[in-house]
């Protein structure tokens, strides 16, 4: 029997910090890191450690060595790479806000609100990426368990935002149903 590891099974210890001058790089090298079995996670760095892109990736401090190699070897171009000890508070790239009946979950610039009872999504909002007009339309009032994720339908920033934020939403509404 195989094992495949998924990221809510992995366990993330974090202290380390890759820069990167530009969301895409960011993104690569999360995917590279991650298909090479590090525990790792798109983070937003504090504003004082940026250096050109609101993403970085976090991982173990003591693998640095490991996913420097491994990014070098896959040409996978960062900023820097550093301990985050001292460096300020990373800031989470999802927040959730609960109202009465209904959940707002935002990702980057993205939002995300469901009905909480129901599940269909009452809106999408944020972001300026061309392909968030058409997730809106294929999304909006519709229920979440229904519709494809946004990764899986859009090509930009803005689509990885929003298909954070879907996929938080999704388990808050599975939780609050069962």
């Amino acid at each position: 029997m195989i094992f495949k590891r998924t990221k809510k099974q992995a366990r993330f210890a974090g202290g380390g910090l890759v820069l990167f001058q530009s969301v895409e790089e960011a993104i690569a090298a999360e995917k590279v890191l991650w298909a090479n079995n590090y525990d790792v996670k798109l983070v937003a760095p504090p504003p004082q450690l940026r250096k050109g892109c609101d993403l970085a990736v976090e991982f173990n401090i003591v693998e640095k060595a490991g996913v420097e190699r491994l990014l070098r070897q896959k040409d996978k171009h960062f900023a820097e790479i550093l301990p985050v000890k001292g460096a300020g508070e990373l800031l989470d790239v999802v927040k959730v806000k609960y109202f009465a009946d209904a959940c707002m979950v935002k990702a980057g610039n993205m939002k995300l609100t469901f009905d909480k009872n129901t599940g269909v999504i009452l809106n999408i909002s944020g972001g300026g990426c061309p392909d968030i007009p058409y997730l809106h339309l294929s999304m909006v009032d519709k229920k979440i368990t229904d519709v494809a994720r946004p990764k899986d339908k859009g090509h930009t920033l803005c689509a990885l935002m929003l298909d954070r934020a879907f996929v938080e939403a999704l388990e808050i509404f599975r939780k609050e149903t069962n």
